[in-house]
Protein backbone atom coordinates (compact mmCIF):
# COMPACT_ATOMS: atom_id res chain seq x y z
CA UNK A 1 0.00 0.00 0.00
CA UNK A 2 1.17 3.56 -0.88
CA UNK A 3 1.09 5.86 1.21
CA UNK A 4 -0.80 9.17 0.59
CA UNK A 5 1.19 12.26 -1.26
CA UNK A 6 1.50 14.76 1.26
CA UNK A 7 2.16 17.47 -1.32
CA UNK A 8 0.73 18.62 -5.07
CA UNK A 9 3.24 15.99 -6.53
CA UNK A 10 6.64 15.82 -8.94
CA UNK A 11 6.82 18.32 -11.65
CA UNK A 12 9.71 18.38 -14.40
CA UNK A 13 11.99 21.82 -14.41
CA UNK A 14 10.58 21.63 -18.60
CA UNK A 15 6.65 21.06 -16.88
CA UNK A 16 7.31 23.80 -14.61
CA UNK A 17 8.72 26.85 -17.52
CA UNK A 18 5.45 25.25 -19.63
CA UNK A 19 2.97 26.06 -16.57
CA UNK A 20 4.77 28.91 -15.92
CA UNK A 21 4.26 30.59 -19.21
CA UNK A 22 0.52 29.47 -19.32
CA UNK A 23 -0.57 29.69 -15.81
CA UNK A 24 -0.95 33.34 -14.47
CA UNK A 25 -1.20 31.89 -11.33
CA UNK A 26 1.87 29.95 -11.21
CA UNK A 27 4.93 31.01 -9.69
CA UNK A 28 8.23 30.05 -8.98
CA UNK A 29 9.61 29.46 -5.28
CA UNK A 30 13.82 29.22 -5.21
CA UNK A 31 13.84 28.16 -1.88
CA UNK A 32 17.91 27.85 -1.89
CA UNK A 33 20.35 30.23 0.14
CA UNK A 34 22.01 33.57 -0.90
CA UNK A 35 25.02 32.19 -1.67
CA UNK A 36 23.30 29.50 -4.28
CA UNK A 37 21.91 32.63 -5.60
CA UNK A 38 24.68 34.58 -5.85
CA UNK A 39 27.57 31.92 -7.21
CA UNK A 40 25.15 29.05 -8.72
CA UNK A 41 22.93 31.12 -10.33
CA UNK A 42 18.64 31.54 -10.75
CA UNK A 43 16.24 30.69 -13.15
CA UNK A 44 15.89 34.19 -15.41
CA UNK A 45 12.02 34.37 -16.18
CA UNK A 46 12.21 37.61 -17.96
CA UNK A 47 11.05 36.24 -21.16
CA UNK A 48 7.73 35.21 -19.76
CA UNK A 49 7.15 38.59 -17.84
CA UNK A 50 7.56 36.47 -14.17
CA UNK A 51 10.66 36.70 -11.54
CA UNK A 52 11.02 33.83 -9.36
CA UNK A 53 10.35 34.59 -5.46
CA UNK A 54 13.58 34.09 -3.38
CA UNK A 55 12.87 32.84 0.14
CA UNK A 56 15.37 30.47 1.83
CA UNK A 57 14.07 27.18 3.11
CA UNK A 58 16.56 27.16 5.23
CA UNK A 59 19.77 29.54 6.57
CA UNK A 60 22.83 29.36 5.48
CA UNK A 61 25.45 28.17 7.35
CA UNK A 62 23.55 26.78 10.04
CA UNK A 63 21.09 25.13 7.69
CA UNK A 64 18.03 25.83 10.48
CA UNK A 65 14.73 25.71 8.73
CA UNK A 66 13.17 29.01 8.08
CA UNK A 67 10.45 29.34 10.30
CA UNK A 68 9.21 32.38 8.04
CA UNK A 69 9.22 30.71 5.43
CA UNK A 70 5.40 30.88 4.56
CA UNK A 71 5.04 34.29 6.23
CA UNK A 72 8.06 35.63 3.71
CA UNK A 73 6.12 34.22 0.30
CA UNK A 74 2.49 35.55 1.67
CA UNK A 75 4.33 39.20 1.86
CA UNK A 76 5.40 38.65 -1.51
CA UNK A 77 1.65 38.14 -2.76
CA UNK A 78 1.57 34.31 -2.71
CA UNK A 79 -1.87 33.00 -2.38
CA UNK A 80 -2.76 29.65 -0.74
CA UNK A 81 -4.76 28.61 -4.11
CA UNK A 82 -2.19 29.92 -6.41
CA UNK A 83 0.45 27.23 -8.49
CA UNK A 84 3.66 27.09 -6.10
CA UNK A 85 6.38 25.37 -8.51
CA UNK A 86 9.20 24.89 -5.85
CA UNK A 87 12.91 24.76 -6.59
CA UNK A 88 15.99 23.47 -4.73
CA UNK A 89 19.62 22.30 -6.13
CA UNK A 90 18.26 19.01 -6.27
CA UNK A 91 14.72 18.42 -5.17
CA UNK A 92 15.38 17.57 -1.25
CA UNK A 93 14.76 20.71 0.03
CA UNK A 94 12.03 21.88 -1.72
CA UNK A 95 9.44 18.76 -1.15
CA UNK A 96 9.95 19.66 1.96
CA UNK A 97 8.93 22.88 1.95
CA UNK A 98 6.05 21.61 -0.26
CA UNK A 99 5.32 19.26 2.44
CA UNK A 100 4.95 22.26 4.64
CA UNK A 101 2.90 24.67 2.18
CA UNK A 102 0.55 21.79 2.04
CA UNK A 103 -0.14 21.10 5.94
CA UNK A 104 -0.53 24.50 6.01
CA UNK A 105 -3.34 24.84 3.48
CA UNK A 106 -1.81 25.83 0.05
CA UNK A 107 -3.10 23.71 -2.14
CA UNK A 108 -1.18 22.92 -5.23
CA UNK A 109 2.53 22.82 -3.50
CA UNK A 110 4.65 20.84 -5.95
CA UNK A 111 7.89 19.81 -6.01
CA UNK A 112 10.63 20.34 -9.13
CA UNK A 113 12.32 17.01 -10.04
CA UNK A 114 16.12 17.21 -9.71
CA UNK A 115 16.10 21.02 -8.75
CA UNK A 116 18.13 23.40 -10.33
CA UNK A 117 21.64 21.42 -10.70
CA UNK A 118 19.93 17.44 -10.19
CA UNK A 119 21.99 14.80 -8.44
CA UNK A 120 26.02 14.13 -9.32
CA UNK A 121 27.38 12.86 -12.23
CA UNK A 122 29.95 10.00 -12.28
CA UNK A 123 32.82 12.89 -12.19
CA UNK A 124 30.21 14.56 -8.70
CA UNK A 125 29.85 17.54 -11.04
CA UNK A 126 25.91 18.80 -10.61
CA UNK A 127 24.28 20.50 -13.74
CA UNK A 128 25.43 18.26 -16.19
CA UNK A 129 22.36 15.27 -16.46
CA UNK A 130 19.05 16.64 -14.91
CA UNK A 131 17.75 19.81 -13.38
CA UNK A 132 16.91 23.03 -14.61
CA UNK A 133 20.44 23.76 -15.91
CA UNK A 134 20.76 20.41 -17.67
CA UNK A 135 17.11 20.81 -19.11
CA UNK A 136 18.45 23.95 -21.12
CA UNK A 137 16.06 26.41 -19.43
CA UNK A 138 17.36 29.89 -19.25
CA UNK A 139 19.10 31.28 -16.12
CA UNK A 140 20.91 33.49 -14.93
CA UNK A 141 24.71 33.64 -12.69
CA UNK A 142 25.16 37.24 -10.95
Amino acid sequence: MTSPTTYAGEITPTETWNRLRTQANAKLVDVRTQAEWSFVGVPDLSSIDKQPLLVSWQAFPTMARNDAFAAQLEAQGVRKDDVLLLLCRSGVRSKAAAEHLTALGYTEAWNITDGFEGPHDQSRHRGITAGWKASNLPWAQG
